[in-house]
């Protein structure tokens, strides 16, 4: 620098330095609107994956009435005319039955059946004889003990309460040793033909359950979400269809899909062949 010559001092007014901020601020945002535009941003993507996601969807409704239309339709197709498995003559023979399906498979039930009917012809027989008694005639059956005073004890209250006829109601039944809903549904459903409700039994819960119509995972839930989805007119006939389907195709290891005629309306998360999307919420 040459000698005498005095730099010039800034202006004690500021407005170089405000000049200065000025440009080197330029083309930029100050922190708090930066702040603003970066929410803003993450918005924009979030609405847009939603805005996918629901197009990629379709606004899926599994319990729409178009699909369980469809649903109740191709069942129809597949098994038309089918009724329950277990092997019976009278409304006291089914509910014999159906409390010693508890726990195991009609065949071997219907295995048992024939048998102790022979032994034990009337409701008054069975109310006459002593658990003890009824005990190795169905041990094969699994916790005999429990189904035979529950066979007992329910043939005690038809004969004294019912005047030996199995009741036709669904509190009547209730009130019997060893009924529960699934139980009644199945006997005022086959025998009497009273759609009152829906069987749920393992197979129901898994198909229900694997094609959305519920995510509950308890019996009484399931019912109730099949109830509000399902015409009433085919409560009767729709437990049967999907106990079928459990038991032919449907099944809860290793599903043929390959050959399931509801495949392509269908989403289960444990399918073993798929042509459409799969949702992990379907679950059995």
């Amino acid at each position: 620098m040459a000698r005498g010559i005095t730099p010039r001092r800034p202006s004690r007014s500021g407005r170089h330095e405000a000049a200065r901020r000025a440009t080197r601020g330029s083309g930029s945002t100050l922190p708090g609107k930066k702040l603003l535009s970066l929410a803003a941003t993450k918005s924009s993507i979030a609405k847009a994956r939603v805005a996918k996601k629901t197009a990629a969807n379709g606004d899926y409704n599994p319990t729409a009435p178009e699909r369980v239309a469809e649903i109740l339709k191709r069942l129809d197709a597949t098994y038309p005319g089918v009724t329950c498995a277990l092997q019976h003559q009278s409304a006291w023979q089914l509910l014999v039955a159906t409390i010693l399906s508890a726990q195991c498979t009609d065949v071997r039930v219907n295995i048992v059946t024939p048998e102790l009917f022979k032994k034990y012809p009337t409701v008054e027989d069975m109310a006459a004889a002593s658990p003890e008694q009824i005990e190795p005639d169905i041990r094969s059956t699994g916790f005999f003990r429990n189904k035979s005073k529950s066979l007992v004890g329910a043939a005690k209250k038809i004969v004294q309460d019912f005047r030996g006829e199995v009741p036709s109601g669904m509190g009547e039944l209730l009130s019997l040793p060893g009924v529960a809903r699934k139980t009644a549904n199945v006997v005022l459903g086959t025998w009497f033909r009273k759609g009152v409700g829906v069987v749920v039994d393992t197979h129901v819960t898994r198909i229900a359950r694997r094609l959305e119509l519920t995510r509950a995972e308890d019996a009484p839930k399931i019912e109730q979400d099949l109830m509000r989805v399902i015409p009433q007119s085919k409560w009767i006939d729709f437990a049967h269809q999907l106990i079928w389907h459990g038991r032919s195709l449907c099944y809860a290891r290793k599903p043929k899909c390959a050959e399931c005629p509801l495949e392509n309306i269908c989403h289960a998360a444990d399918k073993t062949w798929s042509t459409v999307p799969i949702h992990k919420s379907a679950a059995p």
